[in-house]
């Protein structure tokens, strides 16, 4: 039983000298060094907080030439269904 151990022990110093020095190993190393927690990093969290302002900006301004569209169209068609001062063709 304790050989087992011994020769587990043994075994396990050359599998962690091979991951840790493999890419993700150095890649985990780099992450502990910034002190990122989750994953993520003050940068990228900045960076999110400012894709999101953007995407609710670009939101915003597809809902207001939507908007604009459909009164250039109606407009332009003549069709105002609650319009009843226009008066029609030869009036």
């Amino acid at each position: 039983m304790h050989w087992a151990v011994i020769i587990g022990l043994v075994l396990m110093i050359p599998i962690l000298a091979i991951v840790l020095d493999s890419s993700v190993g150095q890649a985990w190393a780099k992450r502990i060094a910034r002190g990122e927690k989750d994953g993520t990093s003050p940068e990228t969290e900045a960076r999110v907080q400012e894709l999101q302002a953007e995407v609710k900006y670009l939101t915003e301004s597809m809902e207001s030439l939507r908007d604009e569209t459909e009164f250039v169209r109606r407009l332009i068609e003549g069709t105002d269904e609650g319009d009843t001062s226009r008066l029609g063709p030869g009036e």
